[in-house]
């Protein structure tokens, strides 16, 4: 298969960031047919840089569909697993994420790097230096923090307590030994503590349905308390939609609060639902990035080292909210105003 040249040179040099070198191992995972001319790229530039490189090509099945999040093909499959956890590095391009299986790969010493977005995403967001250093100050914050609260003039108002989960940072590549990251992305983010997130969540008109890959058209107003969604109100369609949807999986840790963090990727576009014309290849990583939001959502926290394991993940990234850690301001009605964050600053 011919590898076009702009795509093997952007491909080398994420790999480059990776730390990829000669003797190491790079296995590109896939299923199916799915991102088959990203899989040859990949290894065509791992195979540039020395490495040893081989596609590892699953089935999925129709119960692991993408968008179950901790659902796919890899669970029981023991001659797969041996093989990703003796690997340098997997490009998980099946989606591993929220899954007992992914977190033995990083036991195992493998970094883990997803790439789930087609071409154009990943040019537009690719890494830089100064992502990685505003993502990893952001981590330092969170980590140092015991309190998250953030609000917005809509009627949000809601505490996290912190300090029983890790951070997770992700700026688009993965250099350490263990550590998993998505290419592209753009922020860090923790989980609060067990039964300590208590408040009300209002999303408004803008806010993102990443599950849909849609906008908020109707205000929806989640009601918190112990760190569960006990109620959703609203009007109009959003409301009943998003509750339907809950439901649908047959499983009340649906509604557990899951992560939370905010968007520092300058570029990711918010707008990117209503421009792009590759609905049906793109993931949601200009929504979850993008510069200023603040990364709301339900569901699994396996990533964070819990044991809810919900197929149902929700991310809900909002728009124009305030946000502090402690008593220190990171957010205002959408900016980034902590000045060691914004794009361009050497502030620390």
């Amino acid at each position: 298969m011919r590898v076009d040249a702009e795509v093997l040179e952007l491909f080398t040099r994420e790999l480059t960031l990776c730390g990829v070198k000669p003797g190491e191992t790079v296995v590109v995972l896939t299923a199916g047919d799915e991102w088959a001319d990203n899989a040859h790229a990949f290894m065509a530039a791992a195979g540039q840089l020395g490495a040893m490189t081989f596609n590892l090509n699953v089935r999925r099945e129709q119960a692991n569909a993408v968008g179950v999040q901790g659902r796919h093909p890899l669970v029981g499959n023991t001659l797969a697993m041996a093989t990703l956890k003796a690997a340098s590095l997997v490009i998980d391009m099946v989606g591993l994420l929220f899954s007992r299986e992914q977190a033995e790969i990083q036991a195992a010493g493998a970094r883990v790097l997803r790439v789930m977005e087609p071409f154009h995403v990943l040019k537009q967001m690719f890494p830089t230096a100064d992502l990685q250093r505003r993502v990893e100050f952001a981590k330092t914050l969170l980590e140092s923090a015991k309190q998250l609260r953030f609000t917005s003039d809509a009627g949000t108002d809601i505490v996290y307590k912190l300090g029983q989960y890790p951070v997770i940072s992700e700026y688009g590549f993965t250099a350490e030994a263990g550590r998993w990251d998505h290419f592209p992305s753009g922020f860090s983010f923790t989980q609060g503590n067990d039964g300590e997130v208590d408040g009300v969540v209002v999303l408004q008109p803008g806010d993102i349905l990443c599950a849909f890959k849609q906008y908020v058209q109707t205000p929806i107003t989640l009601h918190v308390e112990k760190g569960m969604v006990v109620k959703i109100t609203g009007d109009g369609t959003d409301a009943e939609l998003l509750r339907s949807y809950i439901d649908s999986f047959h499983d009340p840790r649906a509604y557990a609060i899951s992560h939370i963090g905010w968007g520092l990727n300058e570029k990711a576009r918010w707008y990117q639902f209503s421009v792009t014309r590759q609905l049906s290849s793109e993931h949601v990583m200009n929504a979850l990035a993008f510069y200023g939001n603040v990364l709301f959502s339900l569901g699994p926290n396996l990533e964070l080292g819990g044991t809810n394991d919900t197929a149902c993940h929700l991310d809900l990234p909002m728009r124009r909210c305030s946000l502090w850690l402690d008593d220190l301001q990171i957010l205002d009605k959408g900016d980034v105003v902590h000045p060691a964050m914004r794009v361009g600053s050497d502030s620390v």
